[in-house]
């Protein structure tokens, strides 16, 4: 039981076919590579999917996890009415986790329910669980804590997913730089393809303590929402035996898109 599936997506509404039209094929590799994703997910059928996204309701000095009996997607703010999905939330592993926080005081948490899913959560499930209408979620979102802060809630995130008795996937959604280009959302930044070329050499090579020294500037420079989703992730997969896979990455929008498997 416990961890059963690990991974970074990306998260562009362009991937949405009624949101991206013709657009989605300049990010075809990272479509495929979350049809690829999804049979992967669909092999282990896990019970509950954790998810880190970006763009949740978020508090300057707490970890939020979003806890309710029922979630569904809203992707009104891209003028999408249409695509409709829904999940049911997991009961139980929200106040063990906020129980183990107020225990170990390295970190705050608020337990909210909040029922509209947000981008960053609906676009990679979308994809991931086409097959798996059953599975449950639990969105979370990271705070302003420092990038040690986010590492070790990944790490009391991890104690209790080890000891839960279901089977438990965790998805960090996660764009990298933002700056890639002159018409990128951020405008250009050289350190933009610095910081996506760094985040997937740490990656690769195992090295988690290289996420915590990254330099300031750059990781500013590079004006990205994924690191500390990562790190979170990166804190639950510490001491854990896994096969880093980068599935695609591209960027033909300004914006980073990483698509990884960390086969356990």
């Amino acid at each position: 039981m416990s961890l059963v599936f690990a991974a970074i997506t990306p998260h562009p509404p362009l991937l949405i076919p009624s949101i991206g039209k013709d657009a989605i094929k300049k990010i075809e590799r990272t479509r495929q590579a979350f049809l690829k994703l999804e049979e992967d997910l669909y092999a282990v059928h896990p019970d509950v999917i954790v998810i880190i996204s970006p763009h949740g309701r978020q508090f300057p000095d707490a970890f939020i996890i979003n806890m309710a009996p029922k979630y569904e997607s809203d992707l009104k703010e891209f003028g999408d009415l249409a695509t409709k999905i829904s999940f049911n939330g997991d009961i139980t592993l929200p106040y063990n986790i906020r129980s183990a926080c107020n225990i170990d005081h390295t970190c705050e948490t608020v337990i909210i329910s909040e029922p509209k899913l947000d981008h960053g959560i609906v676009v990679p499930l979308f994809y991931l669980t086409k097959h798996l209408p059953d599975t449950k979620i639990l969105p979370i979102s990271f705070s302003e804590f420092d990038e040690k802060t986010h590492l070790e809630f990944g790490a009391i995130l991890k104690d209790q997913i080890m000891t839960n008795n279901k089977r438990i996937a965790v998805i960090a959604s996660a764009d990298l730089s933002h700056a890639l280009s002159n018409d990128a959302p951020a405008g250009f930044n050289k350190n933009g393809e610095i910081f996506d070329k760094k985040i997937q050499e740490v990656l690769a090579s195992h090295n988690t303590a290289g996420l915590l020294s990254l330099d300031k500037e750059l990781v500013s420079g590079a004006s990205e929402c994924g690191l500390r989703s990562i790190l979170i992730l990166m804190g639950i997969l510490r001491d854990v035996n896994y096969r880093y896979e980068s599935y695609a990455y591209e960027a033909p929008f300004g914006v980073g898109y990483l698509t990884a498997n960390f086969i356990i």
